[in-house]
């Protein structure tokens, strides 16, 4: 069978459309820094800092909070590197693959379940989100903290700017994350000057005992 016939035949399938289709290797402009910047910007980000000043919050110490999380995202890890590498390297989206362990069915209840966790954890990332738009407009706009609906409006101003993004396609997210994670990595240590600065030093930041 030649290569025309075999295309000819998968996309007569009626497992196949263009969206589970994997990506051409034309399509894949993917390199190592584009990664490095996903998990940047997957690690440096204002909820990993509240997730850090929850614990210490919590009454952990420094250590016991960074040994918490690393261990947190070490576990996690595994499976999601195993999960990704068909798609890294393939272009095989997870429905597809999903069929593979949950059957062609089965698949389907495998990627809703996902959709559902990922509603979620954005709908979390849009409230901070937006928490972060009407802070700033409250700092600009006295009266703005006055605002009953202000929250929700940002909230909603925060969910059209993604949605705006994600329109845009993959390669958008790939320049956009290219982008912004070396401002990430300046806004952290900046965070870090002002830190050190408020707290006297690295003496009394690290030696702050668990309660």
């Amino acid at each position: 069978m030649t290569t025309p016939e075999l295309r000819s035949r998968i996309e007569s399938s009626p497992l196949y459309n263009r969206d589970l289709a994997p990506t051409s290797v034309e399509q894949r402009h993917w390199g190592t820094y584009n990664f490095a910047a996903l998990w940047i910007s997957m690690s440096v980000n204002i909820l990993t800092y509240m997730l850090a000043a929850s614990l210490v919050q919590g009454g952990m110490n420094w250590k016991q909070a960074v040994a918490t999380i690393f261990l947190g995202n070490t576990i996690v890890l595994a499976p999601m590197l195993l999960n990704s590498h068909p798609g890294a390297k393939y272009g095989v989206p997870f429905p597809v693959l999903a069929r593979a362990s949950f059957g062609v069915l089965g698949a389907n209840v495998a990627a809703v379940l996902r959709a559902l966790v990922a509603c979620g954890w954005f709908g979390i990332q849009a409230w901070i989100g937006g928490e972060a738009i009407s802070t700033l407009l409250a700092t600009l706009v006295p009266g703005w903290k006055n605002f009953a609906y202000g929250a929700a409006v940002c909230f909603f101003v925060f969910w059209l700017i993604n949605l705006a993004v994600v329109l845009k396609g993959i390669e958008y997210i790939r320049i956009l994350q290219g982008i912004s994670a070396p401002i990430l990595l300046g806004v952290g240590l900046l965070l870090l000057g002002w830190a050190y600065h408020a707290a006297g030093g690295f003496g009394p930041m690290l030696s702050a005992p668990s309660r």
